[in-house]
């Protein structure tokens, strides 16, 4: 049933290029381990001194006041700011020598932004797609009713409207990232783009099932290029209509006493609706949250963790006539690393609960870390020679450290360094992606996947 281009149109249904064509499934050498991928993306460079990589010899005018604390794996330390994820340390593999090499990249948040999400330095001769578009040409998506990669909410300092690195680069649209957008923790908060913009169900049916019967073919279109389009406008229409859709983002049938374990602010609430897009059969889901403007932080904005200043202030970090870490509040408070903690130990034991834990893969990462030593603004710069990533679930061996720094978490000591391109490479191999087959640009040049990486072997 060959469709034209006036035909999407005429369904009045925006955002259709977010959904995915299922594409074929693949194999690498190793089998499978994950069917999802759930990506936390702490955007701003997490100071891994204050959180996965205690150091307690540092000199007292440069050391964290976050004390380490133990786990529930002996030997191995976290930060006092991290007591609710030291439960599930048997789950989590901590990854200390993770390195960015590249100059240029550690000045730039929206370069280190694009180099996470896409596993490939930025800067090449062609804008690298997304890990999860990538994910959604190979693998397609698991629920037809819903878009194969989607982002909660896509409002970071980095994903936001005016400042998006996240891409679907070269690969056809359909692949492109859907955002949910708004903030979750608000009464009323309803995802844009999975209504019928007007139309009620009976017209959408009525106009769906014209198309059904029209055979007026696209000149110099291939067959197969007609068949995919009726699949993306088929899969339109199931997330336009299927009832299962608006669950996966209902926050409301979810038991409080559930909710509130991961906490009611907006930082909890997102890690919530990623779980649920996860156990609805999203292929691959990242969240990028800040905590927004708020009356109840004041003086909060762009609350990521770029803490340049007063990083261990009790509250907001305004600073007369502005700075570079101005409006954040300090590390150590809740809009910061409590309700990261209270999140993401929530996230880690719901998952594990629910069976998910075993076929979806959890990566919490940022661009960079954050410098061993304190500056004159009492906060602490970018970092690239040593910082600290974590994963959990789809085989991951949990219970581990991999790598180490020195004793001011400065530089990494162990034998071994790893970059978000091996990160990539993990994140493809995990999946059973085949990393040696190429994706092709429309010029029909071939493009290796994450092909300065490998797989980092301790994960896997």
């Amino acid at each position: 049933m060959p469709v034209n281009r006036r035909n999407f149109i005429g369904l009045g249904v925006a955002g259709l290029s977010s959904l995915a064509i299922p594409g074929p499934g693949v194999a690498s050498g190793r089998p499978a381990r994950a069917k999802r991928v759930l990506v936390l993306f702490e955007q701003g460079g997490l100071s891994h001194i204050d959180t996965f990589d205690p150091k307690p010899d540092m000199p007292s005018e440069h050391a964290s006041p976050f004390r380490p604390i133990r786990t529930r794996v002996p030997g191995i330390q976290l930060t006092s700011l991290l007591t609710r994820t030291a439960e599930h340390i048997d789950k989590l593999a901590i990854i200390r020598c993770m390195t960015q090499p590249t100059p240029g990249i550690s000045n730039s948040h929206p370069k280190g932004g694009q180099y996470v999400l896409s596993g490939e330095t930025p800067g090449g001769p062609e804008e690298m797609p997304d890990i999860g578009s990538v994910v959604s040409l190979r693998l397609g998506t698991m629920a037809r009713h819903l878009p194969g990669y989607i982002m909660v909410p896509g409002t970071g300092e980095v994903t936001n409207r005016e400042l998006d690195v996240s891409t679907v680069g070269f690969l056809p649209p359909a692949h492109k990232c859907f955002k949910t957008r708004g903030q979750p923790n608000r009464p009323g908060w309803t995802v844009p783009n999975l209504g019928l913009l007007g139309l009620d169900e009976r017209r959408f049916k009525d106009r769906t099932d014209l198309l059904g019967t029209l055979d007026l073919g696209i000149p110099g279109v291939q067959a197969a290029d007609t068949q995919a389009l009726v699949a993306l406008r088929d899969q339109a229409e199931d997330m336009l209509t299927n009832a299962a859709t608006r669950r996966a983002f209902d926050l409301a049938i979810e038991p409080m006493g559930l909710r509130e374990r991961y906490g009611l602010g907006h930082r909890g609430q997102c890690y919530l609706v990623g779980r649920k897009l996860i156990e609805s059969g999203v292929r691959f889901v990242t969240l990028d949250c800040r905590e927004p403007p708020a009356g109840e932080f004041p003086g909060g904005s762009n609350m990521n963790w770029d803490h340049h200043d007063f990083i261990y202030s009790k509250g907001s970090t305004e600073i007369r006539g502005g700075g570079a870490g101005a409006g954040r509040w300090g590390i150590g408070t809740w809009p910061m690393m409590g309700s990261t903690d209270q999140a993401f130990s929530a996230l880690l034991g719901d998952l594990h609960d629910r069976g998910l834990l075993a076929e979806t893969l959890v990566c919490l990462v940022t661009e960079f870390g954050r410098t061993p030593r304190i500056n004159e603004r009492k906060g602490r710069d970018h970092w690239t020679h040593a910082f600290s990533i974590a994963m959990a679930g789809a085989g991951v061996p949990g219970g581990q450290v991999i790598g180490s720094t020195d004793s001011e978490g400065g530089y990494i000591t162990s034998p071994i360094a790893y970059t978000l391109d091996d990160y990539a490479a993990t994140v493809y191999e995990k999946l059973g992606i085949d990393r040696s087959r190429p994706v092709f640009t429309p010029a029909n040049r071939p493009i290796m996947l994450a092909k300065n990486g490998n797989p980092i072997p301790e994960v896997m």
